[in-house]
Formats: C-alpha cells, sequence, structure tokens
C-alpha cells in the first residue's frame, strides 16, 4: 500500500499524518516543534520518524503545506475602491495568505511609502475590466517601478495592456508575473489565475526567500500554504469526490498560533444571487486569514481586537493583556496548569469569535459594499488548530460555541449545524492529496473529523 506523508508546518508546531492512498486510511498522526530558529527540516524529521516507528516502515512520499515564517503578506493595488480593488482583495484573501494592506486609485508619494511599510511579501496589482480603463494601472505600474519595490508583483489587470504593465515593472527591476484579469468585466470575478500566482510566487519567494531551511529537499516538499491546503481539503469535505458524497455546506476555524484562519463554503441564496447588487460577485468559496489573531504570536492581537469588539470587560484587560503579552514573546509556551489553559481557553474563543464576525458580517463601508457570508445553511461546523486538539471535548465545545450563539456578531449564523474537530490533523492533510488523490482524501475526512 503506497503512503504518504503529509505535513503542515506551522508558526508553533509541525503536524504530521501518515495515509494510505489506496484507501484513505490514516495510519498514524504526530506533532512535534516547529524547529524554525534552526532549521524547520528537523522538526519535520522528527514527525516523519515517529510516524514510521509507529506503522514499521518509511513513507514513499512526503509534502508539506508551510505557514512557519508568518505566512504569505499580500499588498492589493487597484484603479477603484468598490470594484477592483475589492475584487483584488478577494482573491488575495482566498489564495493563502494574510491581506496587509489595500490602496485604490493613483498611487500618490504618500500611497508607496504607506505600501512599502506595509513590507509586503507579494503585491497584487489589479485594475480595469478588459477593454475598460488603463490609465490607473499603467500609472500605478509606473509608480511600483520607481519605488524600489523588493516584492515580486502579479498582474492581474486590463488584459489589454497587460504587455506594458510588465515592461513598465521589468524596467524598474521589479519581478512581475502576469496573469488573466481577476476582474474581466463588471460583476464577473475570475480568481483562478492570480491564484495560482500567488501559490507560486509563495513558493518561491516566501518559502525560499524566509531561510526556514537550509535542507535543498524543502522547497521542493512544500506543495502550498497551510491555509490554501486547508481550503482545498475544506471543498472536499463539502463537495466530496468518487464515492465519497460532500457533506454540503461547512464552515471551519483554524485558531494557530500567529493566525485565526476562517473557510466557508456555502450554497448562495438564488432570489439574493439573482438580485445582481453587488459590483464584484460574492464566492460561494471564502478565506479570510487573520493575522493579527493567534494563540502565541498574535495574543496581544487578539486582546486589542476583543476591546474593539467590546468582548472584554475593562477589569479583565489588563490582567488578559500580560498573560497574552507572555505567550507572544514565548511561543513555545505550554500550558501547566488549569489557570494557564483557562488563560488559552479565553483567548481562543476570543479570536474565534472575532474572526468569524470580520469574515461573515456584511461591510458598513459606504463606498464598497460586502454584502456578508450568508451562513444560515451551513450543516457541519469544524474547529482546528492546537488548543482544540488538546482540549477536553467540553472545552472544545465551549471554544467553538460562538459559532452558534453569537447573536451580537452582526452576521448570518448556521440555524442547525453539527460541531466537529479536527483532531488528527486531516484537514491540511487532504488539502495536499486533493489534487491526485481526490477520493482517498474525501474517505480521510468522512472518517477523521470527530464529533465535536
Amino acid at each position: 500500500m503506497p503512503l504518504i506523508a503529509c505535513l503542515d508546518i506551522g508558526s508553533t508546531f509541525t503536524k504530521a499524518a501518515l495515509v494510505d492512498v489506496s484507501g484513505g486510511g490514516l495510519l498514524a498522526a504526530s506533532s512535534s516543534a516547529t524547529t524554525s530558529i534552526t532549521d524547520v527540516m528537523h522538526g519535520v524529521q522528527q514527525c516523519l520518524d515517529d510516524v514510521a516507528a509507529r506503522v514499521g516502515r518509511n513513507a514513499d512520499e512526503v509534502r508539506l503545506c508551510s505557514s512557519a515564517g508568518g505566512g504569505l503578506r499580500l499588498a492589493v493595488v487597484g484603479y477603484e475602491r468598490a470594484v477592483s480593488a475589492e475584487a483584488g482583495r478577494r482573491v488575495a484573501l482566498t489564495a493563502g495568505g494574510h491581506v496587509v494592506h489595500v490602496t485604490s486609485g493613483l498611487l500618490r508619494p504618500t500611497d508607496v511609502q504607506e505600501l512599502l511599510a506595509a513590507r509586503p511579501d507579494v503585491v497584487l496589482l489589479v485594475g480595469g475590466t478588459d477593454g475598460g480603463n488603463a490609465e490607473v494601472l499603467l500609472a500605478n505600474a509606473h509608480s511600483l517601478a520607481r519605488s524600489n519595490l523588493p516584492a515580486p508583483v502579479v498582474a492581474a489587470g486590463n488584459a489589454d495592456v497587460r504587455d506594458d504593465v510588465v515592461d513598465l515593472l521589468r524596467a524598474g527591476d521589479v519581478v512581475v508575473h502576469a496573469v488573466d484579469n481577476v476582474l474581466p468585466a463588471i460583476g464577473t470575478l475570475d480568481p483562478q489565475p492570480a491564484r495560482a500566482a500567488l501559490r507560486g510566487m509563495f513558493l518561491e519567494h516566501v518559502i525560499g526567500g524566509k531561510h526556514l531551511s537550509s535542507s535543498r529537499d524543502f522547497a521542493a516538499l512544500v506543495r502550498a500554504a497551510t491555509p490554501d491546503a486547508v481550503l482545498a481539503g475544506v471543498e472536499l469535505f463539502a463537495d466530496g469526490a468518487g464515492s465519497v458524497p460532500g457533506a454540503g455546506d461547512v464552515l471551519v476555524v483554524d485558531i494557530g498560533g500567529a493566525t485565526t484562519d476562517v473557510y466557508s463554503v456555502v450554497t448562495r441564496d438564488p432570489e439574493d444571487a439573482s438580485l445582481g447588487r453587488d459590483v464584484v460577485e460574492l464566492q460561494r468559496r471564502q478565506r479570510t486569514v487573520e493575522g493579527d489573531l493567534g494563540m502565541r504570536w498574535s495574543a496581544p492581537g487578539v486582546v486589542s481586537a476583543a476591546v474593539t469588539e467590546q468582548l472584554l470587560e475593562q477589569g479583565d484587560l489588563e490582567g488578559l493583556a500580560s498573560v497574552a503579552a507572555r505567550r507572544h514573546h514565548d511561543p513555545g509556551l505550554l500550558p501547566v496548569d488549569h489557570a494557564d489553559c483557562a488563560v488559552d481557553h479565553q483567548l481562543a474563543r476570543l479570536a474565534l469569535t472575532i474572526a468569524l464576525r470580520r469574515h461573515a458580517r456584511p461591510s458598513l463601508d459606504r463606498d464598497v459594499r460586502v454584502p456578508g457570508v450568508d451562513l444560515r445553511q451551513v450543516q457541519t461546523v469544524i474547529g482546528s488548530g492546537g488548543v482544540l486538539r488538546h482540549s477536553e471535548p467540553k472545552a472544545a465545545r465551549e471554544i467553538l460555541a460562538p459559532a452558534l450563539s453569537d447573536v451580537t456578531g452582526g452576521w448570518r449564523m448556521p440555524e442547525r449545524a453539527d460541531l466537529r474537530l479536527d483532531r488528527r490533523y486531516v484537514l491540511a492533510a487532504a488539502g495536499l492529496l486533493a489534487h491526485d488523490h481526490a477520493e482517498a482524501a474525501a474517505g480521510l475526512l468522512r472518517t477523521h473529523l470527530a464529533e465535536g
């Protein structure tokens, strides 16, 4: 039987699942501290040795996804805030990264400085429908070319001037990859070419550029950013493959050390969809990556965001801020007593609540109409992340509870949904297998996503 080891290298822990792809069986799972200070392959090898010892043989193949080193930082430069910039933002959010900056219109010197200050790993340059306005796109390409931008650019704007955009950027020694327009016509979003290019940039410039490993094998083994792999797993669980039926509409929250990621696969209401009110269509599959919400590296961000969302009483703020700062400075910290566990559970519940609100609620921005994600028909809510995997069932259900009870969040909650947990690291594993072992990966998910 062919065995494939699928590993997710997180900012804090590396997780492994050894899968028999002939039948979708999970033979062993393991985790190890991510050794990013030395070489992430050390932690990978520890997991591989562990799962091999459990089954008495080595894996035939190894596949990796990674969010170590902070993940992919994306910036979006668009033409009109309510149209191309919003389209670019949605594409970026579903490409496995964290959107750190969005700007629209003609880039002024101050706009360029703000963009550079955001330190993006990749810039997504969009603007104009095909055959539409080209002046802003060309002017922005010229501004980026003169900016000493160290990040590569994915150009996904008006196809009529694609070659001119490429020539301008390359004249400024900017690495550029041109793809089809993300918004070829008003109301039509074409995200796939830009997503594929962003994934390629992630592998080439982020995985290689952050020096996570000196091993020549590392870059070849990494197939995707972790959020990208998990989204593929979520889609497979929702849609099914081969003889394995799909689960229907699904919502997933993955609470990590550095980010909290939310994934939804929902069927749009035909009546709402037919109204045609959005200049940028809402996709059935959505993902948001919240880079300020996490259990360790981003724990202070959870506290700050909870204050903004009015989820914390003033009397609780100082104490929680102190323990969050401790987790930020010691990301390898493990809870040793009931008090530590209680803090972790509080941070996790807050991170989940805020991330869900950001993912699903309608925008209040007058300039950009975003209708929000209607989750009322979601049938399954899945929780993932170390804090949930290592919690007792009762504590895990309490952390996940806001997904079904946050009535003050301004978003449409699931009305009848089962709670499940990804205790065996199978969502990322299934995503790494989805391309060429879809039926086995779908079976893996149906079997090992445990009831909450």
